[in-house]
């Protein structure tokens, strides 16, 4: 590795966010999703490194799918989940009610909507609502062990 990526890793440590969420649109083309500071930058950090000197051989990409294949037995939707069921952090659940489509994003502990955090999706669905709902029903879950 150079000197130059060296430093540009480095100085990822002492960026403001908002560079870091203004490089990340010039690297990815969209904004930052809602992480911490730390994701943000361990992923730039590794964009900087998989730009300067190539990202994983093609051998290692396939070995990576047949291992990631052998435990989810080649299911997409498994691998969008966490091992305790719930989406990934940085999924978008979206939901038609009334005529309106509402939009969540899941956190790490938490979900977002309309800007504000909720600790659990029957929250969300309560505002949307404006009644007690299953918050894993009313997002097509069949329980918040998995998807419908």
């Amino acid at each position: 590795m150079n000197d130059s990526t060296v430093a540009r890793v480095a100085a990822l440590r002492t960026a403001p966010v908002h560079d870091l969420k203004r490089m990340w649109r010039d690297f990815f083309g969209q904004d930052a999703p809602p992480f911490n500071r730390r994701f943000l930058e361990a992923r730039l950090a590794y964009r900087i490194q998989e730009l300067a000197l190539g990202g994983l051989k093609r051998e290692t990409i396939k070995r990576l799918e047949r291992l990631g294949d052998q435990l989810d037995g080649g299911k997409a939707a498994v691998r969008s989940r966490r091992v305790d069921g719930r989406p990934v952090a940085g999924t978008r659940l979206m939901r038609e009610w009334n005529g309106n489509t509402h939009e969540v994003v899941v956190g790490i502990d938490y979900y977002e909507y309309q800007g504000r955090r909720y600790a659990s999706l029957s929250s969300v669905a309560k505002v949307i609502t404006g009644t007690n709902w299953n918050g894993w029903r009313f997002f097509g879950f069949m329980s918040a062990r998995g998807l419908s």
